[in-house]
């Protein structure tokens, strides 16, 4: 074990168990490196990385795993008995893994992609600066947890309300004021994406270019349910995620608001006949999408760090989830995201990991060549 500049602190060996324990002088970024000489000849590091650089905060403990999995024509031992062959088992140990890991990922996705989608349903607005809302509520909860010393759970809570606030403010005076013009959706999307530029380098220049994760919450000892693998924070994630997709579902069917929103995006001049007040409807959805997106943000920086470009990383991942769904259906955003999660995760099984985006956005490509209004969406005429 090393500091981060590479002056060595320790080096010590694993107990019966696997274990290890460090005690270190101050709290920084240490670097972490598994000698795999040490390992047994039939075991490697999964994916090959036996480094961990994991960061120590004062009066807390950071825990380090590395995760073993059987090595592929590994050699047997002289004397040991035959290994059993475990290639078939291993390939779906690894595919409900991924699986898991994919509706992870769908799920945060389709929190951000469900606030974009009502924006568009009720604006037909394509905001292109919807991935720097995620980053803004990744960013505010980062400023309450380290910089102000609050907990990550009211740091949260506070950042979700700043989302709203953020989204609400956004519409009242910028875009609302735009609609008021007679901007056209062409040129409102064009600004979109400089509205986007402006706020990812406004975020550099306040927050930097580092990638800064949380002081809570940053790694855990894995638990294990049947094949799958993966810390107590993931499945409190997960809940969370399906917990406020199931209300803002339920919102949109069964209450007034949500009734309305629907009448918005289906026929907005007839809405406003029949006495919705439009301009206050998009402002609550403005407002709906700024906190879901903040709420993204924040779990996205909880499953990975917290840097300036989180949502610009995942931004063209959450239009492949909305436009596979249905563009401007909140319903098909979230089984779009789902979809989108599960293919990137699930593809590293045949791929590198480094083209799982490509293959996502390749299946939307075909998707869409055969079903131009996405899965939920509606055949319309234009013209």
């Amino acid at each position: 074990m090393t500091t981060e500049d590479g002056k060595p602190v320790k080096e010590v060996a694993s107990n019966a168990q696997g274990t290890w324990d460090v005690q270190v002088d101050k709290p920084g970024k240490y670097k972490v490196t598994l000698d795999v000489s040490s390992l047994p000849q039939t075991a490697e590091v999964r994916g090959g990385n036996n480094v961990r650089t994991p960061t120590v905060y004062k009066d807390n403990c950071s825990t380090v795993l590395f995760a073993l999995v059987p090595k592929a024509g590994g050699e047997q031992t002289p004397g040991a008995p035959a290994p059993t062959d475990t290639s078939d088992s291993s390939f779906w140990t690894r595919a409900a893994q991924l699986t898991f890991e994919g509706f992870n990922l769908g799920l945060i996705i389709a929190l951000a992609a469900m606030g974009l989608s009502l924006i568009f349903g009720t604006t037909k607005l394509t905001n292109f600066a919807h991935g720097e809302l995620v980053t803004f509520g990744a960013l505010i909860a980062y400023l309450f947890n380290v910089g102000f010393g609050l907990g990550v759970i009211p740091s949260a809570i506070i950042a979700v309300l700043v989302g709203g606030a953020f989204g609400y403010l956004q519409d009242r005076f910028f875009w609302g004021q735009l609609r008021r013009r007679g901007t056209g959706v062409i040129a409102m999307m064009i600004i979109s994406i400089g509205v986007a530029m402006f706020l990812r380098f406004l975020f550099l220049f306040l927050h930097g270019g580092d990638s800064e994760p949380y002081t809570e919450f940053n790694a855990q000892a894995g638990i294990t349910v049947g094949p799958i693998t993966a810390a107590p924070k993931n499945f409190i994630m997960m809940a969370i995620e399906l917990a406020v997709l199931v209300i803002v579902g339920i919102a949109l069917l069964k209450t007034r608001t949500g009734k309305a929103a629907r009448a918005v995006a289906d026929n907005p001049a007839l809405a406003a006949s029949s006495g919705i007040n439009v301009d206050r409807v998009i402002r609550v959805i403005w407002t709906a999408g700024g906190a879901i997106a903040a709420l993204a943000g924040i779990l996205l920086g909880l499953s990975q760090t917290v840097k300036f470009t989180m949502g610009q990383d995942i931004l063209l991942l959450i239009f492949a989830g909305v436009t596979l769904g249905g563009l401007g259906t909140a319903f098909g955003a979230l089984v779009g995201s789902l979809i989108v999660g599960l293919f990137i995760q699930l593809s590293t099984l045949w791929i590198s990991p480094e083209l799982k985006s490509v293959g996502a956005l390749a299946v939307l490509i075909i998707v869409l060549l055969f079903r131009p209004q996405g899965i939920l969406g509606r055949r319309e005429r234009i013209g």
